[in-house]
């Protein structure tokens, strides 16, 4: 066994002994912050199986702005849970059935990495290992495949981001006048190490827009770090500190200006006379740079939607917490 492979079972079982414990804990706060460990196990398991992209994401958000998101759900309701007696044997007969099922269901499924594989064997994962540095010149296969082999379905995912923070909004609405802000109370260590890591956070997050046609990243793994920059500056603050550097209504204006980027893109490559979002059609002499100018654009437009999503469905939160007692 490598050592690869003997780090991965090592982190396979802390991932069960971690929601074996979330499933026992009675004290919401520690199973909010397990299941933020969680996630950094999960997204430490993504970059031993080289997704670097999806650990990012995965530490951004399950581990960072979900965990804040959860903390300041609590702050409105309460950090333990009710005491139940009674034994729930139907939901836990419901759990172990579906468990059984799932496990059983992967007995069909090809063992991890397996060359033989289906995925492997097919015509279309061929041409995208092959021939997509030919098609677009850009070194990043995954980058490739997400916003110009599969833009329509890039663009849908990027449409299911703006809805659920539509949804969001219209959920939690505006505050009423009996809640005040989310009061924290200032630390000046906090403060002084907030404002060292936010410059280099959102210097990383511009790396990461921009140099996803080479590496790991994208918009939507930018949009995350962009947001999680300023939902630490509020929470090293205030709230309404970070909202003179974003504006809550220019926040809410910027989630379907991406979407609109993003289509509008689609729409300029059937004026230019190809197919819907076919990049080619920018530059016809030079194919390669319209997959270069296409795909930087929407990925652009990725990052817009998700960062003010984000960014607003935690002002929305933060803004509806009890006053401090």
């Amino acid at each position: 066994m490598t050592f690869v492979s003997t780090i991965t079972l090592v982190f396979f079982f802390l991932l069960v002994v971690v929601a074996v414990a979330i499933g026992r804990l009675r004290s919401l706060f520690a199973a909010v912050m397990l299941s933020g460990i969680f996630s950094l196990l999960s997204a430490s398991l993504f970059v031993l199986m080289d997704a670097v992209d999806v650990a990012f994401t995965e530490a951004a958000v399950g581990a960072g702005i979900s965990t804040v998101l959860m903390l300041m759900v609590l702050h409105l309701t309460a950090d333990k849970e009710t005491h139940n007696n009674q034994v729930a044997v139907f939901p836990l007969l419901i759990s172990v059935i579906c468990g059984g099922v799932l496990l059983y269901a992967t007995q069909d499924m090809p063992h991890f990495g397996d060359p033989n594989a289906y995925i492997h064997q097919s015509l279309t994962a061929d041409h995208y290992l092959n021939q997509s540095y030919d098609d677009s010149h850009i070194p990043n296969i995954v980058t490739t495949v997400l916003a110009s082999y599969r833009g329509y379905d890039t663009l849908g995912e990027t449409t299911v981001v703006l809805t659920a923070a539509v949804a969001v909004m219209m959920l939690l609405g505006r505050p009423k006048d009996e809640e005040r802000e989310l009061a924290v109370s200032p630390d000046p260590i906090i403060e002084v190490g907030a404002k060292m890591l936010i410059p280099y956070i959102l210097l990383f997050a511009l790396y990461v827009q921009f140099h996803g046609d080479f590496g790991p990243g994208g918009g939507f793994q930018a949009g995350v770090m962009f947001a999680a920059a300023y939902i630490l500056h509020a929470l090293a603050g205030t709230v309404r500190s970070a909202q003179n550097a974003a504006s809550a209504d220019v926040v809410e204006k910027l989630i379907p200006l991406g979407v609109l980027l993003y289509a509008a893109v689609g729409v300029w490559c059937l004026f230019k006379g190809g197919n819907f979002l076919e990049y080619n059609a920018l530059d016809p002499e030079h194919p390669a740079h319209g997959q270069h100018l296409g795909i930087l654009l929407v990925e652009l437009g990725v990052g817009v939607t998700v960062f003010s999503a984000m960014l607003m469905i935690f002002y929305k939160f933060a803004l509806r917490g009890k006053e401090a007692e």
